[in-house]
């Protein structure tokens, strides 16, 4: 394996900080904000970031079946109402963006559910997190090591 750097530039990280948290306090919801940023790093494969959101997640009351099946949101409807299954959509809709776009139906489902202001956090948030992926995941940064 090549080495790589763990190095982050400073200036980067606050600005990536400040984002995250800027997306999470409009969004108005940490259980929810937590599920997201755990089911984009599910399918960017960020050990780091999947330690330190489930972690989170824990402290903020987020249920462990709900952690357990997250992977398999779609099939596990029971647990995850309709408003977090929408934010789902929409966090794999932007994160893999498989159509080049997002469909516009997975776009109006999380719109019937969040207002404008709430929908275009949620919508930084998934970038955001996507960003933090990439930055950690290109480095293998591995798990552990987070600090709040």
């Amino acid at each position: 394996m090549t080495t790589r750097t763990q190095v982050l530039d400073p200036e980067v990280g606050k600005a990536m900080s400040a984002l995250s948290a800027a997306a999470k306090k409009g969004l108005g919801d940490s259980g929810l904000a937590e599920l997201v940023q755990i089911r984009a790093s599910q399918l960017n494969h960020c050990a780091f970031c999947l330690d330190m959101h489930l972690e989170l997640a824990r402290k903020h009351g987020v249920s462990e079946k709900q952690l357990d099946l997250l992977n398999a949101w779609e099939e596990a409807e029971d647990l995850y109402s309709e408003r977090e299954r929408a934010a789902l959509a929409l966090t794999e809709a932007v994160t893999v963006l498989t159509e080049g776009f997002v469909p516009d139906d997975v776009y109006e489902r999380a719109a019937r559910h969040f207002d404008d202001a709430r929908l275009a956090h949620l919508i930084g948030l998934i970038t955001v997190i996507n960003g933090w992926n990439r930055l950690m995941v290109s480095r293998r940064i591995p798990p552990g090591g987070h600090t709040w």
